[in-house]
């Protein structure tokens, strides 16, 4: 089996995929900046999303469902707002953050794929 960063990356190879074909435009992979990383950012329609992928094997250490707690989440929040801040263009959008759970099986392959969408709202 591939290395957990390996895994990572097919992991959202596979995700940008599945939005590109769900109709979004993805804008950014893997953009970084201190304090935090945005996986996938993208347009669906005139929303601007942020997308935090998740890839587990198994559940031994949860679920990928259960893999953003609150730090996490708030972490994304400002991240998602630097990129807002940095992208001039996209200020007047609305924004949501979404989470991608995909769980693989022993052999690599995907046997579980769930899209969240708007986790930050109750």
């Amino acid at each position: 089996m591939a290395s957990n960063p390996a895994r990572g990356a097919a992991g959202e190879s596979f995700v940008v995929g599945r939005l590109e074909r769900a109709g979004y435009r993805v804008l950014d992979r893997n953009w970084r900046r201190r304090g935090g990383e945005l996986d996938v950012v993208a347009l669906d329609g005139q929303v601007l999303v942020f997308v935090e992928v998740k890839v587990r094997t198994g559940t031994a250490f949860g679920t990928a469902d259960e893999a953003i707690g609150p730090r996490k989440l708030e972490r994304l929040m400002t991240t998602a707002q630097r990129y807002i801040a940095e992208h001039e263009e996209l200020h007047d959008l609305i924004w949501r953050v979404d989470l991608v759970a995909v769980t693989l099986g022993t052999d690599g392959a995907i046997v579980a794929y769930r899209h969240y969408q708007n986790v930050t709202s109750d």
